[in-house]
């Protein structure tokens, strides 16, 4: 596939768009419906929700201490403790997943040294973080974005967008290729010491350059300018790509973020704690008052008194003169708690395809088997989130490679580049040494070293060993000696 027309000195593959497309990004009545509709979808709550509880803000910070009021409804009662406690396993899913998967820099493995050596200056340490908050946003959010664009320098950027910020449209049903996209974000207007409104900002990307809306009480207003290529080269034309520039970084197949796998389980996770604090903090309510010769409550009074107060009024059936005070003790089994939380954990953490960096199967001395059971669940997911970066990896190749062809740094679209994805797993380094050892004469060397528990660099590596080679022949020689015959003719003996 020709990455550039070679008939122009444009820094970006020009294409043209059907009018019909055109016409489709541009009629803001369809616009409108569409952004309306997609704001209040499950889909993008979801994605706000795996947001949020990631960054700590959940459900259990809305808790409220309800009782059966006098009238029989619920409502809250405000004095008694209201303990919100965030047991963030969530977040540790995350983290683990994204660390296990994309932790360790990926490498990237190519014949042509030249071209290896470009790919580093894109794809070095910047992009490696930056691959760490898109694997974040894809667990979070189900799909990640990443824009390749031009800043006012000229030099080549990666822009990541949020997922809950992006409106798709997809061509086709596998969501493969994008058709054009919507980017909506909020910036909060001053005006004197007040402030006002969020003000929309929308952004439409096309194959033919981006359209800019404000969009305030459900209408779409054209920003001046109103229209924008992705680039303007030095004589003032603009410069397009043939096709949206937007890469979707999936977590899977079906884009389903992770917070739906596990959300009630979290929530229960918060709850249960919270509930426990509560208890241990009630110093007044861990027993129930028993008044006696203390009438005239109906049942509302009753049922609201106990659950407020923690006290029950009785009427001595004999009118015996005086009153008398008892307390029925509650005790709070601290046991019931623990047990159902290491349920609600050990569920998170199947449901989410974890693993308990506490497994039993770490004690003593493990094995590689044990330790390959115990990451099995995780090892499934990242195979199929590694599958879909890397799709997106190739499709962000041919941005860089268009890039490299338009700037006259080479042509390397043919050039065959694999990407191997380095994962955190823990391993015995003794067994994995063995397997290095054994493999050698079967595999390749660069196949050898890529999977050494030693190796972090590859061609560094292999620069090294060749380095050591041509010393270690600089001082004892290429393994032959010399010898004289009879003749004092010199011959070569190895």
């Amino acid at each position: 596939m020709q990455p550039f027309l070679s008939d122009n000195n444009s820094m970006f593959p020009v294409g043209m768009m059907e009018s019909g497309a055109l016409d489709f990004i541009t009629d803001r009545d369809f616009l409108c419906q569409e952004i309306m509709n997609w704001e209040s979808s499950k889909k993008r709550k979801m994605q706000l929700a795996g947001k949020n509880y990631y960054r700590g803000r959940q459900d259990i910070l809305k808790k409220e201490r309800m009782a059966i009021g006098r009238f029989g409804h619920r409502q809250p009662v405000k004095n008694l403790p209201n303990t919100k406690i965030i047991d963030n396993q969530y977040a540790k899913m995350v983290n683990q997943k994204v660390n296990y998967l994309l932790g360790k820099p990926f490498t990237i493995m190519t014949e042509n040294n030249t071209y290896s050596a470009l790919l580093k200056t894109v794809l070095g340490a910047s992009f490696q973080r930056q691959l760490r908050q898109i694997g974040a946003d894809a667990l979070n959010g189900g799909t990640a974005w990443l824009m390749p664009y031009y800043d006012q320098l000229g030099n080549f950027r990666l822009r990541r967008f949020e997922p809950h910020t992006i409106l798709p449209f997809w061509a086709d049903e596998e969501h493969t290729i994008l058709d054009a996209a919507v980017h909506m974000y909020g910036i909060m207007t001053y005006t004197s010491k007040r402030i006002s409104e969020v003000i929309k900002h929308v952004e439409a990307y096309t194959n033919t350059g981006i359209y800019y809306f404000t969009y305030q009480h459900g209408i779409l207003i054209p920003e001046k300018p109103a229209y924008r290529p992705y680039a303007i080269d030095e004589n003032g034309n603009a410069l397009i790509w043939n096709k949206v520039p937007l890469i979707a970084w999936k977590y899977n197949s079906d884009e389903i973020p992770l917070i739906r796998k596990v959300k009630s389980l979290q929530d229960g996770i918060n709850y249960m704690e919270s509930a426990f604090a509560d208890r241990m903090l009630e110093d007044p309510r861990n027993s129930i008052m028993v008044l006696v010769n203390y009438a005239g409550q109906d049942l509302g009074e009753f049922r609201e008194n106990l659950a407020t107060y923690g006290a029950v009024s009785v009427v001595n059936e004999k009118e015996e003169p005086g009153g008398d005070l008892k307390s029925i003790s509650v005790e709070v089994n601290a046991e019931n708690y623990t047990a159902i939380l290491k349920i609600f954990k050990m569920a998170l953490i199947e449901n989410a395809g974890g693993y308990d960096a506490k497994d039993d199967r770490l004690a003593n001395n493990p094995n590689e088997m044990n330790i390959q059971s115990m990451y099995s669940d995780i090892d499934l997911d990242a195979n199929a989130m590694e599958t879909e970066f890397q799709a997106a990896l190739e499709e962000l190749r041919w941005y860089i490679d268009a890039h490299f062809a338009n700037t006259g740094q080479g042509d390397f679209s043919n050039v065959p580049v694999t990407f191997t994805f380095n994962r955190s797993m823990m391993a015995n380094n003794g067994d994995l040494i063995t397997q290095c050892k054994d493999s050698m004469g079967i595999v390749s060397d660069r196949t050898i070293l890529a999977h050494h528990p030693f190796v972090d660099n590859v061609d560094k590596e292999l620069a090294e060993l060749k380095q050591q080679k041509q010393e270690d022949m600089q001082m004892y020689g290429d393994g032959t000696f010399s010898q004289h015959d009879n003749n004092g003719q010199e011959e070569m003996q190895k």
